[in-house]
């Protein structure tokens, strides 16, 4: 049986991570997605991701991250 939070970070991950791919490099909107797609691909729930995301530095990547992420977590379909 698989865990149904493993399965919402990957297909978060998986979003975060088209995102990125889709935006030039050094902008800060594409680290802002990577930090994303790496955090939900490695952390067990979305809770954890969260936390995990409080960490990243500098602020600027981080209020990015968590926007995104939070704006990720908030969409249906």
């Amino acid at each position: 049986m698989t865990n149904p939070h493993t399965h919402d970070n990957l297909d978060l991950a998986a979003k975060a991570q088209e995102l990125a791919d889709n935006e030039l490099a050094g902008l800060l909107d594409r680290t802002a997605a990577k930090s994303v797609a790496i955090t939900c691909a490695t952390t067990r729930d979305l809770a954890e991701a969260r936390d995990a995301l409080d960490g990243v530095s500098p602020d600027e990547v981080r209020q990015a991250a968590l926007a995104l992420f939070d704006r990720l977590t908030t969409q249906t379909g």
